[in-house]
């Protein structure tokens, strides 16, 4: 395995020495590979599902690590084992990872595409197309907001360089200045398609032009080429100059995954790739160009050969994971009770000055608590939720980002990893639509991969919501989407209090939280309470007692809620409202409090009916509340339509006070109701 050198020492030139050590990595991952692929066959193969091989790109990673220093990171594409072994991570836990086995570096939970090992400067690779980009950007953030002089490195092949989210973390990392190097490992195929049908372009790496950084394109078949053209990047990088793109044109020896019988791939295209295989010209150069034997590179082959048959015996008799495991390290466990530092004083303010109070202590309190997100730092947000913001705490940790919701969401996640603690705001929260994959695909599993050792602590602040005017792109509730993912924390503040005490709570919680800020809800004011101990990103609360019915709901309509319980008192009913705050992590002792106190529940929300949240809590009654009912659970949620700008037409399905109050009479007074209807 490549040796990594100061910088000074790895642009020397053609040392013997380095390409002796650069020859012994590549036949390493080379013969690693090999295992692999052969573990992968059989009636009953050792390696299941789909495994993607580096063989003919191992180059790259030697000659990439070789020029970079032990605490710079490293994110990679998911054909990325030799990176994997390069970064640090032994033979050993590789193998037993890929073969799902307990003692594996993630175990068993990550397999093949989805190794990650931060712990070893390895923040992973990603089997998501081009999706590492953004979190390498997020990663590189935290080093120059720390200071650190590391620079992240972050490789993917042609085929991502089609990806919008690759594109928007190359406009990031351009607009920010960011310490990250870009490697596309060109081996020609986009999958199962050649790349020339897709680029009209011969060097990807010229793309660099239309971002204003620099770019290269090297030989990815050699490993002093690629060494060399990182650490110039490298350089530049810690200099403060910015990003840099290199094009490794390289080849792929073997099939885009174990089991691809390469039907769509010409001979000639084939045959020429082993020609250029990266081993055997190495292997040529060091006995005809630089002064070594046979013998001696034979040795070589011998010694990896025999340990890599000692790591897979070692590996075949370790245990498998034990079964018993498998629910683990979703979250965190519980955070105790954090104090603010600050004493405990009450103040009028309206939910939006809530937020930007919030806000403002988390980021006095916090030195590594970021605030970034589209017109968020000069402008203070475009509903001046964080005005004033950047001015106290500086552009270096309050600031604007391009109009890139993958790059945001994404960052954020890299960030989090390596010790930061971002607040970013998604405009609407109709826009996280286009940029989910950094929150479900990769926020949301960084610590159930690492069994615990890792979170990706980050908060995404976005409003949703009808308002008039607002059209079918700007106006859905997608929580119920969110609190389906396992590993995400999700709230809706209903008042100033909550939008101050809940955002605190998800800044200091070690999960990703998602907070739905209602956008009818900015103005409206109230007393709030500041300082003293921060609370935990969980819990329900009963806004209203009551002991003939409860109507449970969250978010915005929990004031319609309880404009509806207050009209039903004036018929005589005693109704109670329970506001559900964060969805996940569900409150059922609350539920279950509320559901035996009274007998009757009403579940209310905003969102369209079918498949809305409501549906979980009417389930969960039904489930384990049953005995307790004095009649079927309803519930009441928008209609299955999308929603229309016009005033007058979304008043007619929004479930307001009056749409409420006739649900709930229906369950208090039925024998009135049903003759009303006769």
């Amino acid at each position: 395995m490549a040796e990594t050198r100061p910088l000074q020492q790895v642009a020397a030139g053609r040392a013997p020495e380095f390409l002796l050590d650069a020859y012994r990595g590549m036949q390493t991952i080379r013969m690693f590979e090999s295992q692999v692929l052969q573990l992968s066959r059989g009636d009953a193969p050792e390696v299941v599902g789909s495994v993607h091989l580096c063989a003919g790109q191992e180059a790259i990673p030697v000659g990439a690590l070789a020029a970079l220093r032990p605490d710079d990171r490293v994110v990679a594409t998911y054909r990325g084992h030799g990176w994997a072994l390069e970064s640090g991570i032994t033979a050993d836990e590789l193998m037993a990872e890929i073969c799902h086995r307990e003692a594996g570096i993630n175990g068993g939970r990550a397999g093949s595409p989805y190794v990650t090992a931060p712990q070893r400067r390895f923040i992973g690779e990603n089997s998501i197309v081009g999706a590492g980009g953004p979190i390498a950007c997020g990663v590189a953030l935290a080093a120059q907001v720390q200071g650190s002089g590391r620079v992240a490195i972050v490789s993917f092949g042609d085929g991502a360089m089609s990806q919008g989210a690759l594109h928007e973390a190359l406009v990031f990392a351009a607009a920010r200045d960011l310490p990250v190097i870009f490697v596309c490992e060109n081996n020609g195929w986009s999958e199962l398609t050649p790349t020339a049908k897709i680029a009209r372009i011969e060097r990807l790496g010229r793309r660099s032009l239309g971002y204003g950084i620099e770019g290269v394109t090297v030989d990815g078949c050699d490993a002093v080429a690629v060494r060399d053209a990182v650490a110039r990047a490298a350089e530049r990088a810690r200099d403060g100059k910015g990003p840099s793109l290199i094009e490794c044109k390289t080849v792929r020896l073997w099939g885009h995954y174990n089991r691809d019988i390469e039907h769509y791939r010409p001979l000639s295209d084939k045959k020429n790739a082993a020609e250029r295989d990266p081993i055997a010209r190495l292997r040529a150069s060091l006995i005809d160009s630089n002064g070594c034997s046979a013998g001696e590179i034979n040795a070589i082959d011998a010694a990896v050969a025999a340990e890599m048959d000692a790591v897979v015996r070692r590996c075949l008799a370790m245990p498998k994971p034990d079964p018993a495991t498998a629910r683990d390290h979703n979250y965190a466990p519980r955070a105790s009770v954090v104090s603010s530092g600050t004493e405990i004083s009450e103040q009028e303010m309206t939910t939006a000055q809530a937020i930007n109070r919030a806000l403002r202590d988390e980021l006095a309190m916090n030195p590594a608590t970021l605030v970034y997100g589209e017109d968020v730092g000069h402008a203070g947000g475009i509903f001046g939720v964080s005005r004033d913001l950047q001015k106290t705490f500086g552009e270096k940790r309050v600031f604007d980002t391009p109009i890139a919701e993958s790059a945001i969401l994404g960052s954020a996640v890299g960030a989090a990893m390596e010790g930061m603690r971002p607040i970013v705001e998604i405009m609407w929260g109709d826009f996280m639509l286009v940029a989910l994959d950094s929150i479900i695909n990769q926020a949301a599993n960084v610590r159930y991969l690492t069994r615990g050792q890792f979170g990706a602590p980050m908060v995404v602040r976005t409003q949703q919501g009808a308002t008039p005017g607002s059209c079918a792109q700007h106006s859905q509730c997608l929580e119920a989407l969110l609190a389906h993912i396992p590993g995400l924390k999700v709230g809706l503040p209903s008042t100033p209090q909550d939008a101050y005490s809940m955002l605190r709570a998800a800044a200091q919680d070690p999960d990703p939280c998602i907070l739905f800020e209602a956008r009818a809800l900015y103005q409206t004011p109230g007393t709030v309470t500041l300082g003293g101990a921060i609370e935990s990103a969980c819990g329900a609360k009963m806004r209203r007692e009551g002991k003939d019915l409860v109507i449970i709901s969250w978010g915005a309509t929990v004031h319609d809620a309880l404009s509806a319980a207050r009209s039903l008192s004036e018929r005589g009913h005693d109704v109670g409202v329970l506001d559900l705050r964060w969805l996940s992590p569900l409150d059922d002792d609350a539920i279950a409090a509320a559901v035996v106190s009274c007998g009757r529940v009403l579940v209310v929300h905003e969102a369209n009916q079918t498949m809305g949240f409501g549906a979980e809590v009417v389930t969960r009654i039904a489930e384990r509340l049953s005995t307790h009912l004095k009649s079927p659970v309803r519930r009441l949620g928008t209609p299955d339509t999308r929603i229309p700008a016009s005033p007058v037409l979304q008043t007619a399905l929004l479930p307001r006070a009056p749409a409420i109050v006739t649900a709930a009479l229906s369950m208090l007074e039925p024998a009135v109701n049903t003759r009303r209807t006769q």
